[in-house]
Parts: C-alpha cells; structure tokens; sequence
C-alpha cells in the first residue's frame, strides 16, 4: 500500500475541493485542518496512517479551496461545514469513515458528530472540546478574555483581512507557524495569498457570530456525544483554558477519553509523535463493520 501524500481536486457538495491523499484502501480517515492552516498541516500525520493499512483523505476546507470559496458569509454555517465533509466522504465511496479535526476543523467535527453520528465510527477532536462547552467557555470564562480579543478582530470585515495578510503575512509567521516546517509555511502563504481565502477562512468566525451561534440558534444544536471520542488537548494551549475540558465532559454520553500533551495549541508540529500513537490507536480500536465502504 503507497503510503505517498498525493493532490487532486474533488467536487462535492456542488464545490470542488483540493485534498491530500494517502494510502490505497482500508477504512477512510477524514483529517480535517484548523486556522490558519491548510491539509498540509496532515503532511507528517497522513504517511503514518495510511502505512497502518486506511486511505486517508485531508481536504482545504470551504473557503481554503479555490472551488469551495462561496462569497456569502452563511454560507460558511456549521450544518454547511459537516455537510462538506458528509459529501467528501461520498465521492469517496465510504458510507462510514474516522475523522480527525483540529482547532476549527474540530468545530466542524463536532458539527458532523451532531448531525451524521451514523456515519462517524470514531473521533477525535484536537485541541477544541466538545463546542457547546468552548463557546461557553469563551463567553464565560476571564481566562478566555485574549481569545475573545482575537475573535473580535477576526470577525471585523476587511479590517481582519489587512491586519493578517500585512507585511507578508509577518504576524502569522511569528505567532502561529513557529513549529512548522518551511515546506508547509509556503503552502499556507500561497494559499492566503489568492484572493479571497483569507476571507473564506474568517468567515468561519463570521458565520458562527464568535462562537455565540452554538448557544443562540436552535438550528445549532450541539447536543449530547455518543460517538467514540477522543480529545487530544495541550496543557499550555493558550486559546483553551481547562474551564472549556471541563465543560465538555458533561457532553460526553458514549466512550470518552481525554489525553491531556505538554504542549501548546498546534499539537500536530508539537508533539506529532503523540498524535500519530493517539490516533492510530483510537481509529484501530474502532474498526468500520464490512470494511466501511462502498464502491463508488
């Protein structure tokens, strides 16, 4: 089995995607990446799982991919977000899948946890908890007070856009690509730099109105979690504080388990050792009946 990161394009949901695969058959992985990064942050990650036997799929999410870049913030609601990847999971053929998130592609985890438990056979969140309890959490709690300054620009129009894309892109560089590798730098520069996507990006935190949405729209339920979940959180993260771990484990109705790393935020450049054993160990420990798929 090629255990090779590959890049194609592929349409679902009435968009088309750029992902990165890896590996030729066996279950499907869904890697799903955070801001502001790319499939690429999966680079290290995807080799090592598809060389334990699953094909792994890793997208640019809506707004990140030249296709998927619809110009209307609602478009960018959580039921559009799990619908995206419900529908990747379709072009693959695969009925049933795991899937993996960090940071906001944890959000929208969680979105495809509520809405399609059925077809989630495991989970695992990374550094965002359950997203009832983060937005909770960032509504609530004094030690969010710094990200809640950071969402309040991101969700400003044009002003956000300016300030990320300055000088380079020279403040994300400084602050939230410190651990990555050049290589995966480079695509995230080139990604933000075509027009549009750093807009599409922020316009996940647009769209659910700094997290409030989840509390505030019955739409956006984000109930109870019976799907096997696994939450990989770093102790130093300093977006999400232990008051946000707390509350979530009063969401969780099925298998729970929380690892809690010696890291900070971006756990995959961290400490992506753990992750990889974390992971692989969680998706083996729930294997998809029949294979979980079907021909496409």
């Amino acid at each position: 089995m090629s255990s090779d990161v590959r890049t194609r394009d592929l349409s679902a949901n009435g968009l088309t995607f750029r992902v990165r695969e890896a590996g030729d058959g066996g279950d499907l992985v869904i890697l799903l990446h955070g801001f502001p990064e790319t499939s690429a942050m999966w680079t290290d990650l995807m080799p090592r799982i598809a060389a334990a036997g699953y094909r792994v799929l890793a997208p640019d999410q809506r707004g990140y991919s030249p296709g998927a870049r619809p110009a209307e913030v609602e478009e960018y609601r959580y039921a559009m977000l799990a619908a995206d990847v419900a529908a990747l999971a379709d072009a693959c053929g695969a009925r049933r899948f795991h899937l993996v998130g960090h940071d906001w592609g944890a959000l929208a985890g969680w979105a495809v946890v509520d809405q399609y438990p059925d077809r989630v056979a495991s989970w695992c969140a990374m550094s965002i908890p359950h997203a009832k309890a983060f937005a909770l959490a960032v509504r609530d709690d004094p030690e969010e007070e710094p990200y809640r300054q950071a969402v309040a620009l991101f969700v400003t129009p044009q002003v956000a856009e300016q300030v990320l894309l300055a000088d380079g892109m020279a403040g994300l560089k400084a602050q939230a690509w410190t651990a990555c590798p050049p290589e995966q730098v480079a695509d995230y520069v080139a990604v933000f730099s075509d027009g549009g996507a750093m807009t599409g990006a922020l316009n996940w935190y647009r769209a659910s109105r700094s997290h409030a949405r989840s509390l505030e729209d019955p739409s956006v339920p984000f109930g109870p979690v019976s799907v096997p979940t696994l939450l990989l959180w770093g102790r130093n993260d300093p977006y999400i504080r232990q008051r946000a771990i707390d509350l979530a484990a009063e969401q969780m109705r099925g298998e729970y388990r929380l690892v809690a790393l010696d890291a900070g935020h971006w756990l995959a450049e961290e400490k992506p050792d753990d992750v990889a054993r974390e992971v692989l160990a969680h998706v083996a420990a729930h294997p998809l009946a029949q294979g979980g798929a079907t021909p496409a």
